[in-house]
């Protein structure tokens, strides 16, 4: 059903509902989201039971959500809150504790678009890096959601009861694909961020089996967060899964994930296997782990015998790396716009002229088995 509310249609802020146990978190988090005016917090509540009910009230497109609650916790409400208002782009919120982030992939898997780690509440008043990361990933989804629903962005300055003239949108970028790879590739290597956990166990499942080279997985996620992921991809897909090790030689069919604050690389060196690098320098596109370093050292390692796949995710991490993939003589392929949680960083390397193909996340194992069958003839 669409949603025709006036401050979606006259392109008013993006309206935010905030759910935390703790009325200090609650407030940091409200002026921290209020700083850009881009976003309005339209709602703020103390549990889970609370946000259920607010949600017809404050009709908010985003709902930040803390996990541990008393009455109703981040767990229990999410299926309910998905289901009153399955549009509604939910970004889990919790401390970086390994419980929590167990829980938080558990919350992703059940239909969260995306979370935050939250610093203490000390912390919190001066955590630039948290800010940024919370304001963009709002921005982000509310943003992918109206674009789903033909709604327009905000308007600097839109007041809530005034239509103002808009620019017309501008047309989308066209899409220009390259001839698809004909060599056999010996490395696969994937690109994710927002929503990427829940596209990573849908697209390695269906490769289980298929094919038998190592893959190497850059998801933007902090560390612990990315040693359970790596439990939970073992566990969800049946590949031999594990964060990667630095100086460890790569081995086919195993599956290494970038330790969160870690850049992950491959190194070929004469005479010897490649070997997994990891190292601490600079983040990239403001993330480290960050795609463009993995793919810059595999079009060196591999060259034409690459294949990169760019799941869902904001930003455009992975575009520089992808270029030289390609110039190497690799291929890269884009998870297509309508099944992806936001559609930046497959967006910028397709619109870019750079992919062999643009597909549907679940047609994506499919057409890589294909292209490893082709390999193999």
């Amino acid at each position: 059903m669409t949603d025709t509310s006036p401050s979606a249609a006259a392109g008013h802020p993006y309206r935010v509902l905030v759910v935390d146990d703790s009325a200090v978190i609650r407030g940091l988090l409200i002026r921290a989201l209020e700083t850009d005016p881009d976003i309005t917090v339209v709602g703020s509540v103390g549990d889970g039971r609370m946000a259920l009910n607010a949600l017809g009230r404050s009709d908010p497109e985003v709902v930040i959500l803390d996990i541990e609650m008393p009455v109703m916790d981040g767990l229990t409400a999410l299926p309910q809150i998905i289901a009153a208002k399955p549009e509604i782009k939910v970004v889990i919120a919790s401390t970086l504790t390994r419980r929590n982030a167990d829980v938080s992939l558990q919350a992703l898997a059940a239909g969260a678009a995306d979370y935050v780690t939250k610093p203490g509440s000390t912390a919190l008043v001066t955590a630039d890096g948290f800010k940024r990361e919370l304001l963009a990933k709002v921005k982000a989804l509310a943003q992918a959601r109206r674009d789903g629903r033909g709604e327009k962005p905000p308007v600097p300055g839109a007041a809530p009861r005034r239509e103002r003239a808009l620019p017309l949108a501008p047309a989308p970028a066209k899409i220009v694909l390259r001839a698809a790879p004909t060599e056999p590739f010996e490395m696969l290597a994937i690109a994710s961020s927002t929503g990427g956990p829940q596209a990573l166990f849908r697209l390695l499942a269906g490769l289980r089996g298929g094919i038998g080279t190592p893959i190497l997985i850059t998801q933007h996620m902090p560390a612990t967060f990315t040693t359970i992921l790596a439990e939970h991809v073992g566990r969800q897909s049946g590949w031999p899964a594990a964060e990667a090790v630095d100086g460890e030689p790569v081995r086919a069919g195993r599956v290494y994930i970038a330790p969160g604050d870690f850049h992950m690389t491959v190194e070929a060196p004469a005479g010897g296997p490649k070997l997994i690098r990891l190292d601490k320098n600079p983040p990239e596109n403001f993330c480290r782990p960050a795609a463009d370093p993995m793919l810059r050292s595999l079009a060196k390692a591999y060259g034409r015998r690459v294949l990169c796949l760019v799941l869902t995710g904001m930003g455009h991490d992975g575009l520089r790396g992808g270029r030289e993939v390609v110039a190497a003589g690799g291929a890269v392929l884009a998870q297509d716009e309508a099944s992806s949680v936001v559609w930046g960083m497959p967006g910028a390397v397709a619109t870019a002229g750079l992919c062999s193909a643009v597909l549907p996340l679940d047609e994506m194992a499919a057409y890589v088995r294909r292209l490893a069958m082709r390999s193999a003839a």
